[in-house]
């Protein structure tokens, strides 16, 4: 199956041209709580297991909520203080351009890097502490932070549990739309941050905190709860085919790229809604 990911389009044993696929049974799967380590192929080399996709997400997304607690603190109060505000718009920038050409590495890489995935999530976890101080500045709230992870978690739950328990059949053409959709969102978005940037379009554009930005936001929290499923099936497909270890780190890094956006998305309904009591 040739994935349309760009995650995992890479990755040949993601797209099945494993040399030694081995074949179990989905049914049967489940995380080992005994502590024992990943099985291993009929060659010696471990094999990526739903424990070591979980260890290797819990990783990356821990490493990024530390980086973005210690920007958090290192900015100050942006309240009062102009320097700390220009500080804050600093780090955003500097973290969504850096984390942006990151992930861009490694989602092209043939073979999945673990230091750029950490990486990654360092440099995201900058732009996240940044951003959500300036939305939480911006409603007057740092607790809406905290409300922005909660429906996060709840998001994350709640698609895995329907996609678990439903039975949701990812097929060619779900990946093809969605795909295509998610690119296409992004192509837009990028033309509306430039147009944003030169001044053609004020107050954000697309991407202000409106009536119009709240609509935007809803339609990228759908295309992220999508991209959820498929990264779900990936996960479930590469264990099936008993990919090598290392391909843990490129499901771990889609997982976390698409917590991430979820995130953000979700961050940005709650201040809009906030804005607009």
């Amino acid at each position: 199956m040739q994935s349309s990911n760009p995650v995992f389009a890479r990755s040949d044993e993601f797209n099945g041209k494993a040399t030694s696929p081995v074949r179990s049974d989905p049914s049967q799967w489940q995380i080992d709580l005994n502590g024992g380590g990943p099985p291993q192929s009929s060659t010696g080399d471990r094999r990526m297991t739903l424990d070591s996709v979980v260890e290797k997400t819990g990783l990356t997304l821990g490493l990024l909520t530390v980086a973005a607690a210690a920007t958090w603190f290192l900015i100050g109060d942006i309240t009062v203080d102009q320097a700390a505000l220009n500080k804050a718009y600093a780090f955003a920038m500097g973290g969504a351009l850096i984390g942006l050409v990151l992930s861009l590495v490694n989602s092209f890489k043939k073979v999945i890097s673990p230091p750029f995935v950490l990486a990654y999530a360092v440099v995201e976890g900058v732009f996240v502490g940044a951003f959500s101080k300036i939305v939480a500045s911006y409603v007057g709230d740092p607790t809406i932070v905290f409300q922005a992870v909660l429906a996060t978690l709840v998001a994350f739950g709640g698609t895995l549990f329907a996609y678990k328990f439903f039975n949701i059949q990812v097929t060619d053409r779900f990946r093809k739309v969605v795909t295509i959709a998610m690119f296409s969102f992004v192509g837009v978005m990028l033309v509306n941050f430039v147009l944003s940037l030169t001044g053609v379009l004020e107050s954000g554009g697309l991407r202000g905190f409106n009536t119009l930005g709240l609509l935007v936001s809803a339609v990228a929290v759908v295309l992220a709860v999508f991209m959820l499923i498929l990264d779900f099936d990936y996960v479930e497909r590469g264990v099936a085919a008993g990919l090598p270890e290392r391909e843990s780190w490129r499901a771990a890094f889609g997982l976390t790229v698409t917590l991430v956006w979820l995130y953000i998305e979700l961050l940005r309904i709650l201040a809009i809604l906030r804005g607009s009591d």
